[in-house]
């Protein structure tokens, strides 16, 4: 399989100026944290993004109230190119698309809208969507929220799950004669992002990936655990558009920006770092932040725990395979073990009821050693 990624080349797909794949240099995207309709704290950091670097930012959308705030951020970013996260609701799509260059669907989020409507029409109507609005498609792979029907079908092995769910919706975009695509597989470890992207590389060698770990959490871990795929995946070709994911305040997300550059700088001159294994001990991750989150507590609650989050879309599944996990909401924070609801707790008083939970998790696997 590392032979075929080797001599790998991707076929070249065009997201509004630019282009990914084929002969062109791996680009580097960002997405905006701050919330949609908040239209000049949005437009102002899709330019901090772009500023930095960023050849294409994302935006999240799920909500027929923010289609204006999107049209209007088109008209204060045009050079900028835009992506648009559909999130929970494919069926806004028609709508955002005259105002970006890109959607991005995630396939675990279909299933639970317009059940009389089987996933192949859903994802047709979403192609017929960008071939008359003239945009790109990235089919966006998750960890936590993988399509239960590929969960179910290969039970015990998620990893095969988010590679056969990935092939399945390219088969449908072939079946469809649609080329205009990336993909991407993700998962916060790091191995795991790691031999997803080698098998889907082996099995799809014309189909541009666009490689992240989701929820790194904060510097400098976030970075090295992102590092830790990267440098594995972009030396054996494989990659043709990343993110690098991190937990920052609004006034720092350009940063993740500079570290995605870095990181491809120091791949192409063949200098790599040498990265600790992140199965034992305490491994964090946390939320990058994105505009459905409608606050930043959780970012200081992050660097005040570090200790394991997720985000309101994939949090109730990532979450589940924490010793521990905070799910953060708007005023509230869900406390889990595993996949376990241990309550819901204010931001003022989580950090104690964590800690207690913390020491006897620790008690517990130093009394079983």
């Amino acid at each position: 399989m590392e032979q075929v990624a080797a001599g790998r080349k991707t076929r070249t797909v065009e997201v509004g100026r630019i282009k990914v794949g084929g002969d062109s240099p791996v680009v580097v995207q960002s997405m905006c944290a701050t919330r949609t309709i908040d239209v000049d704290q949005t437009v102002a950091q899709a330019h901090q993004l772009a500023d930095a670097g960023a050849g294409i930012v994302r935006i999240a959308m799920d909500s027929d109230k923010e289609i204006p705030a999107i049209k209007e951020i088109r008209e204060q970013t045009k050079g900028i190119t835009l992506s648009v996260d559909l999130q929970e609701n494919y069926r806004i799509a028609d709508r955002v698309a005259p105002y970006v260059d890109k959607i991005r669907y995630n396939p675990g989020h279909l299933h639970h809208i317009e059940k009389k409507k089987t996933i192949e029409q859903k994802v047709g109507w979403l192609v017929d969507v960008a071939r008359d609005n003239n945009l790109a498609i990235r089919i966006g792979v998750n960890c936590g929220s993988v399509a239960p029907a590929f969960l179910e079908k290969y039970l015990g092995d998620q990893l095969k799950a988010i590679v056969e769910s990935a092939a399945y919706h390219c088969d449908l975009m072939d079946d469809l004669g649609f080329t205009r695509f990336v993909v991407s597989l993700k998962d916060s470890d790091p191995q795991k992002v790691v031999e997803a992207n080698r098998r889907f590389a082996g099995r799809r060698p014309d189909v541009p990936i666009h490689l992240g770990v989701t929820e790194a959490g904060l510097p400098p871990d976030g970075i090295i655990k992102t590092r830790i795929a990267f440098e594995k995946l972009l030396a054996q070709g494989i990659g043709e558009t990343i993110r690098v994911s991190l937990t920052l305040p609004n006034e720092r997300k350009h940063e993740e920006v500079i570290v995605g550059h870095k990181i491809i700088e120091d791949v192409h001159a063949g200098k790599f770092i040498s990265v600790p294994e992140f199965g034992k001990g305490l491994n964090i991750i946390s939320c990058p932040s994105c505009s459905r989150v409608e606050n930043e507590k959780f970012v200081e609650l992050a660097q005040q725990v570090k200790e394991l989050m997720g985000c309101r879309v994939n949090g109730p599944g990532e979450t589940d395979d924490a010793d521990l996990g905070l799910w953060c909401g708007p005023t509230t924070v869900n406390l889990k073990k595993k996949d376990k609801k241990v309550g819901f707790f204010s931001y003022d008083d989580v950090l104690g009821r964590l800690r207690k939970e913390l020491d006897q998790l620790i008690a517990a696997q130093s009394a079983s050693n």
